[in-house]
């Protein structure tokens, strides 16, 4: 089943984003890897693709798990809540509907 994983980054976290995202991206190429990942990416604290010096508010991850606890698991071992960018992280089952 498919899971989506919120995370909200928490004010000024631009810094320790930047230094924790090899981590980060690494272990979302390892779901990609193993055709787990559905899609992911960040939030721009600014309606640009580019937010620069505004960093971002947060995250979406939706990914396939054997079950809600794998998934809350994978998320609470994110560098970026080891780093404290994340102050929280919600994770949810997701059906996805479209496209088929």
């Amino acid at each position: 089943m498919f899971y989506a994983i919120v995370g909200e980054d928490r004010p000024d976290s631009l810094a320790d984003r930047l230094a924790a995202r090899p981590a980060h991206l690494e272990r979302l190429r390892a779901l990609q890897d193993d055709g787990r990942l559905l899609l992911a990416g960040p939030f721009p604290a600014i309606d640009s693709p580019d937010p620069g010096p505004a960093g971002f508010s947060g995250s979406l991850i939706v990914a396939e798990f054997a079950s809600l606890e794998a998934a809350q698991a994978w998320a609470d071992a994110d560098p970026y809540v080891a780093s404290g960018v994340y102050t929280t992280v919600t994770v949810k089952p997701f059906k996805k509907a479209l496209p088929a």
